[in-house]
């Protein structure tokens, strides 16, 4: 991640309290909103510090007119922040921190970083980064239910030297003279804060919850035990003493000349004409279909057969009905199976189970032709949240994704929760090469996984980095992929390797591999080398 000074400047706005009340709606309009919707998102301008009725007390040392800042005491409740400007290739060359007050306590937090995001990010030359929607916007941060929030901006400075090596004056952000031999770097256009409410999930409707785990190939179907025969008989009358039969069976072939039209039973069986075909249970040369005799399988191999051992004086016993597989098998364990290197596949809560609202996305899909690499990331969210809130998270930066950053969806293709909880991402079929928008340059023919929160100095849960190799196994085994092996993308341009690149990497990689960022954090990146090896060995290498 870049650099970043490590002054920094503090803003209270009294004039954001004047805007218009449309934007700062009172609590009775937000009960309304949250009742009625699934979620909701506030957009507040940061302005200058030039603006009238800013406060400047609260700044830090070093501020100029050139930063920027809100501060807004009362809002709607919301749990994660960002901030976003008008256009995707604007990089954003400042420092932005937030500090937020918890909903119950009132108690305000230090001031945290917002970090830089245009690395996860839809590819320079795809539609959806080209939409006249699309934004540039910085990392989402998670903080929980918060109803008060203050946001300060601070541009990076750089120093300016005469061709003498002398301090000049310069130009500032803001358009006015910078002394002292520093520049303020400009600011994009259009920067604001956005605070977002995940809303509450609705209950998935049964069974879409999640995706159980199924096993790399089908379960051998086992045969239906049926009851063993009573141990009392049945009163004399309704057995007969001799299985009744329409038809005997022969014995031995009887010559034409002397064919009966009568035949008398014959224990064994009797003649028939010749070509006749055999009744059911016949023990003639051609067996029957569910005849194990023959040395051929028979025809539904989950089927009980008769034993051999013993005579069947009447009709066949009926088969046993067999276990067929789950239908939520089908194709994708036909493709698994012809991979050759198969893992199960893990347990997986769909976009249902977690609550995404799927009207705000936009229809239909993008796919690949293949997957190729699985690029691990963090979400730099932070680790404040607990497994049973991770839903609420997802919600939160899906609606940030589409609705703030302007993309067509949730932009990784799957998310696991600190307790190694898998989550379906991007729409479009969790065993498709469905198109994401989380590696800048390499979404094409891969699959972004994000573990949720900021592996930079903490150290990743057990439980998460054993979900990604078993995720990862998975999926790469669909698409006959080794985990400990390496292969070849073109780049789509960044700031690593130019556009049009071929570019060697792991198979399973980390963003960095693939970006000049620091992503997925030092530590979940370590990480990786074992995550290649649990994979290798789920698929049976």
């Amino acid at each position: 991640m870049r650099a970043y000074l490590a002054s920094s400047i503090g803003v209270a706005c009294t004039a954001a309290l004047a805007l218009p009340l449309a934007l700062y709606p009172g609590p009775a309009h937000a009960r309304t909103e949250r009742a009625a919707t699934s979620g909701s998102t506030q957009s507040l301008p940061l302005l200058p510090l030039a603006s009238g009725g800013l406060d400047r007390g609260v700044a830090a040392p070093g501020g100029d007119t050139g930063d920027r800042g809100v501060a807004a005491p009362d809002v709607r409740p919301f749990s994660l922040v960002g901030v976003v400007w008008d256009r995707p290739s604007a990089g954003l060359r400042a420092r932005v921190q937030v500090r937020t007050r918890a909903v119950g306590s009132g108690e305000w937090s230090p001031w945290r970083e917002l970090l830089p995001y245009e690395d996860e990010a839809p590819d320079p030359d795809s539609p959806e980064r080209r939409s006249a929607r699309a934004h540039g916007g910085t990392a989402p941060l998670w903080v929980g239910d918060s109803d008060g929030v203050q946001a300060r901006v601070r541009a990076e400075r750089t120093a300016t030297a005469d061709a003498d090596g002398r301090a000049v004056a310069d130009e500032g952000a803001d358009g006015r003279a910078v002394t002292g031999g520093v520049r303020a770097a400009a600011l994009p256009t259009g920067l604001r804060l956005e605070l977002v409410d995940p809303g509450e999930a609705p209950a998935p409707p049964p069974g879409r919850g999640a995706l159980r785990a199924l096993p790399a190939h089908p379960v051998p179907p086992r045969p239906v035990r049926t009851h063993s025969v009573p141990t009392r008989p049945a009163p004399p009358q309704s057995v007969p003493t001799r299985p009744a039969r329409t038809h005997p069976v022969p014995t031995r072939p009887v010559p034409p000349r002397s064919a009966p039209t009568h035949p008398a039973p014959t224990p064994g069986g009797a003649g028939a004409a010749p070509g006749a075909k055999p009744p059911a249970g016949s023990s003639s040369g051609k067996p029957s279909a569910g005849s194990s005799s023959s040395g051929k399988p028979s025809p539904d191999p989950s089927s009980p057969r008769p034993s051999p051992s013993k005579a069947t004086a009447g009709p066949l016993p009926s088969p046993a009905p067999s276990t067929q597989p789950p239908s939520a098998l089908g194709a994708e364990v036909t493709k698994a199976n012809a991979a050759g290197h198969t893992a199960p596949r893990p347990r997986i809560i769909t976009r249902a189970g977690w609550g995404a609202d799927e009207k705000i996305r936009e229809k239909g899909h993008v796919y690949s032709k293949t997957v190729k690499v699985a690029f691990i990331h963090h979400t730099v969210t932070g680790n404040k949240y607990s497994c049973s809130q991770a839903p609420s998270v997802l919600r939160s930066i899906y609606r940030y994704h589409v609705k703030s950053l302007g993309w067509r969806d949730y932009g990784y293709n799957f998310t696991i929760d600190k307790c190694g909880k898998i989550y379906e991402g991007r729409s479009g079929g969790v065993a498709k090469a469905v198109r994401g928008a989380h590696t800048l340059g390499f979404n094409t023919n891969s699959m972004g996984v994000a573990v949720l929160g900021t592996f930079s100095t903490k150290k990743p849960p057990a439980k998460a980095v054993k979900a990604i190799a078993k995720l990862t196994a998975w999926k790469l085994g669909l698409f006959k992929r080794n985990p400990r092996g390496t292969t070849h993308l073109v780049s789509g341009g960044g700031n690593k390797y130019k556009k049009g690149a071929s570019v060697k990497l792991h198979v399973i990689a980390g963003h960095r591999d693939g970006f000049a960022t620091e992503c997925p954090g030092k530590r979940l990146y370590k990480k990786l080398g074992s995550v290649r090896k649990t994979a290798a060995r789920l698929q049976g290498r």
